[in-house]
């Protein structure tokens, strides 16, 4: 869903019911679900992975003048060390769990489920991602002419199993404003920190940090996602304000553009995955998951292992590998 251009706001919705069938059916505790969807849906497959129709990946690209598939190679690296890593750690976690009583226990409130034969083939919900996928990698078309085109297949392929439309869209509006307020509030937050005089005392830091200038990128933006409480609005925050230096010190280093690209859509996940974060907000409440129970894992799948993710990107770009 990620890869297709599912916000990852969006994903834990249609996620969060079939994650809570199959940990039942496992027994593993709830309280790893954030952690488990969270994995998926704002490491790899939105930062890493060559082509992906994300904002993580696509803000770049406006700075940059690079593509959707830049450094490829760098990117299947980091994505392979972000899923391994995340699936190796819940593993880990989830039997540590169960070995001290901790297995599934129920929400408090049930989620609903319709039998498989009212549901569309599974095979349909492939068509309106790769749609979205082709064109925006090999048709090289907007992404919002990409992701509108996505829709409209979902829509004409699961007509008759939609119902009322009418209804469909405005329960998908009212399930989009707790996500949208908790983003807007986080990047509202980090704007308002680059107009105060400290923000040209910690640029002018982070410039001046010695050695491969793909550090300085890093650094700036993950350190500005976690103020931000936004990995993307991080990244743009960063950019905006140093995106020619960082342009000037790819020509004196040698470095490619590709290069910072892939190193700023995968650092802006590190700190960006902070207990003030819009989504990881989004997640806890909407799973009924507090932040002691469940922060931990998500830190560690969408925080701490995309920082490793990061320095594997630094040290590969800084050696002419994209």
């Amino acid at each position: 869903m990620a890869y297709g251009g599912i916000s990852g706001f969006v994903i834990i919705f249609a996620m969060y019911p079939i994650v809570l069938s199959l940990f039942r059916e496992a027994d593993i505790s709830r309280r790893l679900i954030p952690a488990t969807i969270m994995a998926g849906a704002f490491t790899f497959a939105t930062s890493a992975l060559p082509g992906t129709p994300t904002l993580q990946n696509l803000l770049p690209t406006d700075y940059f003048g690079t593509d959707a598939g830049a450094a490829p190679v760098i990117g299947l690296v980091c994505s392979a060390i972000m899923f391994a890593g995340a699936v190796l750690w819940l593993n880990y976690r989830s039997k540590s769990l169960r070995a001290r009583g901790m297995g599934y226990d129920e929400p408090a409130v049930i989620v609903s489920s319709k039998p498989d034969e009212e549901l569309p083939h599974p095979l349909l919900s492939v068509i309106p991602f790769a749609a979205i996928v082709l064109l925006l990698n090999i048709g090289r078309q907007d992404i919002i002419i990409c992701l509108l085109a996505g829709i409209i297949l979902c829509i004409v392929l699961n007509f008759r199993y939609i119902g009322d439309i009418g209804a469909a869209l405005n329960d998908g509006a009212a399930s989009s404003v707790f996500a949208v307020t908790n983003t807007s509030a986080a990047v509202g937050f980090g704007s308002v920190v680059r107009l105060v005089p400290g923000f040209a005392v910690l640029t002018a830091a982070v410039l001046g940090i010695g050695g491969s200038p793909l550090i300085s990128e890093a650094v700036a933006v993950s350190v500005l996602a976690g103020a931000a409480g936004s990995a993307s609005g991080g990244m743009a925050i960063a950019l905006d304000a140093m995106g020619d230096s960082f342009i000037a010190m790819s020509q004196a280093s040698g470095i490619p553009l590709e290069a910072f690209h892939r190193v700023a859509a995968i650092a802006c996940g590190s700190l960006g995955t902070l207990p003030h974060d819009g989504a990881v907000v989004t997640y806890l409440a909407y799973c009924g998951i507090s932040h002691k129970e469940g922060f931990f894992d998500m830190f560690i799948v969408s925080g701490a292992i995309p920082l490793l993710a990061t320095v594997v990107a630094i040290l590969m770009g800084t050696a002419g590998i994209v």
